[in-house]
């Protein structure tokens, strides 16, 4: 772990809020792990065999943290959790078009594995997700669940980030409907469960929160819903908030 990172790591663990997240985070991943528990019992049934795949994490928008404190502490709690979770540094990904050489640097030294391309939040889940997305644009976080847009994608994948309802209540309806379709339609099934942040971290840690995707809670959707979705369109969009890859 990088020097900057060991002081904020250290400083977070003294923090009540701290365990909290811990704690929300080992039930939410208790949850995937007990889906394929689940999923594994039935495959047995019918013949087939299966084994639960390891935990990856995906981080994106961490900002400069070489000269930004909130970045810092953004890191910090990223390996933190990692740590909690058992998930290897090298099965976290990240990326943010802001980081410089030597940032990138320090990340591969840390052991984190750094994404070379621009995604804009367009990865599919390939196994159970954590995706760390603090403070990220509304686009990265559609772009993301329109790549995952199925059932059996959505149950399999965690998010930290800013909380759905807040985007909502923040948006005009109209524009939150027409722009960002997979937030809006989802919004009403996930279980989002806030977490807490101490008044003098609100920079670093406000409005997130742990966001899952039950099988019951997909369910609730029409069949409709899940068929041909459309790759989102930001042509409305003054500010996107997020830098495209062709920029």
């Amino acid at each position: 772990m990088a020097s900057g990172s060991t002081t904020q790591s250290s400083d977070l663990r003294c923090e009540a809020f701290y365990e909290k997240w811990k704690d929300e985070l080992l039930m939410a991943a208790l949850g995937i792990q007990q889906h394929f528990v689940e999923k594994g019992a039935s495959q047995v049934s019918a013949g087939q065999r299966s084994s639960p795949a390891q935990m990856q994490c995906v981080c994106y928008g961490l900002g400069s943290f070489s000269s930004c404190v909130s970045a810092r502490y953004q890191l910090a709690m990223l390996l933190l959790l990692l740590d909690a979770l058992k998930i290897e540094l090298s099965d976290c990904f990240v990326f943010d078009p802001v980081f410089s050489s030597g940032e990138v640097d320090v990340l591969k030294r840390i052991g984190l594995t750094v994404l070379t391309e621009n995604e804009e939040g367009k990865r599919q889940a390939n196994k159970p997700t954590i995706f760390y997305l603090m403070h990220c644009g509304k686009a990265l976080y559609n772009n993301l669940l329109w790549k995952n847009w199925s059932k059996q994608c959505l149950i399999e994948i965690i998010i930290i980030g800013n909380s759905f309802c807040g985007m909502k209540e923040r948006t005009i309806d109209r524009e939150f409907n027409r722009d960002y379709r997979y937030i809006s339609q989802i919004t009403a099934v996930c279980e989002e469960r806030l977490l807490p942040c101490p008044s003098h971290m609100i920079d670093v840690f406000s409005d997130t929160a742990v966001i899952t995707f039950s099988a019951s809670g997909v369910a609730k959707l029409s069949e409709a819903t899940w068929v041909n979705p459309p790759e989102p369109q930001y042509g409305h969009c003054v500010d996107l908030e997020i830098v495209c890859k062709d920029k």
